[in-house]
Order: C-alpha cells, then structure tokens, then sequence
C-alpha cells in the first residue's frame, strides 16, 4: 500500500473518496481524496480497509499507515549516527549531581562545547580571545589553517561526547580553536613565567587562577586531549610535551604518593582527557581479584581502634593501597581541602558514567564511607597522619565521605576480603581484653612495673601457701 499516488483531473469542488476493490466482494481500498483547483497529484494520507457485506457497513479495522517522507521521526531515524566507540566526556546522571550540583558546574570558564554561552561564563570570552591571538603569534600558523586541521577532525571530535553536540559545523569548529588555544596558553603560563605577557588577566590576578583551575576538573568541561596535542605539536619548543605541562599543572591537587611514578607510565595516547589523565595519576589497586564475598558490616575506625587495630600511613604508589596485616591497617594519606569535592566527585562521575570495569574509586569511597562514620573516626585518622585535614573540621570531613557516596553504584567490591577481615578480627574478643588490659593497667611506665609487681608477688604468695599445705601433717 505504500507510494499510492492518484491524479486528479480538473476542478474537484467536494473531497470524494476512491474505492478500489482488493478481494472480491468482501474488501475494499478507501483512499480519501481532497478538493484541488486543478490537475494535481494527490497522494494519500490515510488508507482504510473496510468489510463490507454487500454494501459497506463502517470501519472494523483501525487505519493503516502509509510511510511519509516529511514524518519528522523518519527524519531523526536517518540522521541518527552510530554510537562512537571514542565516546568519554558526558552530562553527569541526575542521582550523582543532586549530592552537589555546583561541583560538576564551571563557574569561570567554560572548556569545550557542553557549558558554552552559559551567562556566567561569558566574562572569560575576551581572555580566551587575548590567549589565541598569543597563541597564534607563538605558533605562526594562521587562524584559517587551524579552523581547516580541526575541521578535518570534526567527526571524531564529536564523537567523543557522550551526547549530540548542537552546534553548527563552523560554530563548532570556533568554539574547539579558542578553548584549545586557551588552554594551551594556561599551561604553558604556568609551566614557565617567561610565557606569559604583562596584560595577562589570570596570572597578574592571583585569585583568578585559583577560580579557573577546578573548572579544568570537570568531566562536562573537557576537550579531547589529541587535539591538544596535535595544536600542540606547532609550538617550536622540542624541550617540552604537552604531558609534562599538564602534569605540572595537576600534580599539586593530585592525592597519590606514586604520582610521579604512574606519570611515567603514561604516554600521549593513554590520555583522553584532562580528567582521565587525574585519575591515571590516582593510580590502580594493585589486587584486581573481583571478590565474591557479601560485604557485611564493617567496624568504622573507632571499634577498630577499641579492638586493638594499629593504624599507619600507607606508604604505597596508590591512593587506594589500603592493607591490613598482623593487626595493623596502612593507609595512604588522603588530604582535605576546598578542591578534594569536586576533584573526586568529577573521577567519580566519569568511572560511573564510562570506567565501570575499574571503579577503584567508587571502591575506595565505599570502604572509607564505612570506616569514617563519625567526627570522632576522622580524628583518629586526623592524630594517626593518614588524614591531613585543611577544612579545620572532623565533622565536614565525615559528612562528605558520606555524601560522595551518594547515588553511586558499586560493582566488583576489591575491598570485601579487607572488610571481612577487619570485622573477623574484632569479633576475636581476647584482642579487646588486651587493649583495654593496656590502657588501663600499662598506660604508664610506673604503672606498668607495678602490675608486674603485683603479679610478682601473688605468684610468691602463691608458692608459699602450697609449700606451707604440704609441711602440715596428715595424721
């Protein structure tokens, strides 16, 4: 029935209908004809199938639909492309943002296509002109021949976003050149002063920096870091590479003591973006072993501690080399400050929305979430040095270790042989008896030597009554 097309011939004043007969007697094709002025093609919107009896008795069946070209859905089904395999920068979930909507939102510059011509971040439109104009100088290439490179990656750009990108090609094309360039410029500046210039806006205002450097962090503020480095690679200095620049510029926000050590690992083509590249920087687990343990309750650091547990700062290459042996439970150093939110809750987001085969992460969160319970679990933490708290507060420290987990969905549980164990050994009820025997009879040298004392000289009393019990005579 599809593509029935009829001519109609002279003026028709009233709208008729059409019956072509399909089987004999029984079924008919009613094709409905509108009015025309004069000879037209007429293609048909809507064909019933009607039974009839003889004559026709009304409609039994509901209509049949002819496919139409102009159909603005068969439009977006045509123009749907396939799925890139490069995709690795999204709109974070609904269930992580309502945890902390600001922490995933730029609040100075927008980077790349997603927060583009937001009102707020119009103010930086003009620096980032400023930082291409340098950049164009610095490299020699003219503007044309770098719209025409990037151009030329258009489709693999677009690719790398996890959702169809609106604008235009030209837009599009613009919006890459200026962040790219201003980006680049930012690094650069801050690798080596001798780049920068006396009208530098960021540089020559302290704070700037300081409020343009976290949105950098934001999965949903992000360019592709190949076409970083192929704008890069036009810069005349062979001395440096995009990576070490990059690193510089992360590394003091970066929380890991292996940092220096999993950057050497790393080459241009590991790097997706500047995200990625900080949670590279994090490190791995170095136990992989998917466990198959339920995850019960864990003691939090407090029962822990009651229990006898010792707790030392972890000294491994891994923010998430967490080990527990003979009683004691190493781990690394987490430091708190402003920036610790929205650094891990952006990691967070991006294991959850493209890593979830190695959502260290999310595991490590898990675990501490369950450890740190109270402002008293965060002292302890805080005396031990595994903690090193520049909020100033035990409790806004516990209350984020909570709340990070929000919304988050954990899948493999690294962590749940470490978490039977430290809840096997609290259950062990001699080590509490030793730990409480050793606050409070042996808190003090002076105390200590006279429990033994004590326990000296009962022995003696001991001894003497059994030797005076056999000298008394039987009989």
């Amino acid at each position: 029935m599809n593509g029935v097309k009829l001519m109609a011939s002279g003026p028709v004043e009233e709208p008729m209908s059409l019956v072509i007969p399909v089987m004999p007697a029984e079924m008919s094709l009613v094709i409905p004809v509108m009015p025309a002025e004069s000879d037209a093609e007429i293609e048909g919107e809507e064909v019933r199938l009607r039974i009839s009896g003889g004559e026709m008795k009304g409609i039994t069946e509901a209509p049949h639909y002819i496919e139409n070209e102009k159909d603005p859905v068969l439009k977006e089904l045509r123009s749907l492309n396939p799925l890139s395999s490069w995709r690795c920068i999204y709109r974070v979930p609904k269930r992580l943002r309502q945890g902390n909507e600001k922490a995933y939102t730029p609040q100075v510059v927008s980077i790349g296509p997603l927060h583009h011509g937001e009102e707020p971040l119009k103010g930086m439109e003009e620096h980032k002109l400023r930082y291409l104009r340098s950049f164009l100088d610095r490299t020699g290439v003219s503007f044309c021949d770098y719209i025409q490179m990037i151009k030329n990656q258009e489709g693999r750009l677009r690719g790398f976003y996890a959702e169809s990108v609106e604008f235009g090609s030209d837009e599009f094309v613009r919006i890459v050149l200026v962040d790219a360039a201003f980006v680049i410029e930012l690094l650069l500046r801050y690798y080596d002063k001798k780049y920068g210039g006396e009208d530098d806006y960021i540089f020559n205002n302290p704070r700037m920096l300081w409020d343009v450097r976290p949105d950098l962090r934001l999965i949903e503020n992000q360019l592709p870091f190949f076409i970083l480095q192929d704008l890069f690679r036009f810069f005349s200095s062979s001395s440096l590479s995009l990576l070490d620049i990059s690193h510089k510029f992360f590394k003091g926000e970066i929380d890991s003591k292996g940092k220096e050590e999993n950057f050497k690992n790393i080459s241009n083509g590991d790097v997706q973006h500047f995200v990625d590249l900080i949670r590279i920087l994090y490190g791995q687990l170095k136990s992989k072993t998917r466990a198959n343990i339920t995850v019960t309750d864990t003691p939090n650091v407090t029962e822990l501690h009651q229990a006898g547990v010792k707790f030392k700062e972890g000294k491994g290459s891994s923010l998430f080399d967490i080990k527990f042996s003979h009683g004691i439970l190493e781990i690394p150093k987490l430091t708190v400050d402003d920036t610790t939110e929205l650094t891990l809750r952006n990691l967070l987001a991006f294991e959850q929305c493209h890593r979830r085969e190695e959502d260290y992460l999310a595991n490590y969160v898990f675990l501490m979430k369950r450890l740190v319970k109270t402002p008293e679990d965060v002292q302890l933490l805080v005396d031990k040095e595994i903690i090193d708290n520049w909020l100033g507060d035990t409790h806004k420290i516990s209350t984020l270790l909570h709340d990070l987990g929000t919304g988050m969905m954990v899948d493999h549980h690294y962590y749940a042989p470490l978490c039977k164990e430290l809840k096997d050994y609290r259950e062990k009820l001699w080590h509490g008896w030793m730990v409480i025997l050793k606050q409070n009879y042996f808190n003090t040298p002076w105390a200590s030597i006279s429990v033994v004392a004590a326990v000296i000289l009962l022995i003696l009393t001991v001894i003497q009554t059994a030797c005076s019990y056999k000298s008394v005579p039987l009989f």
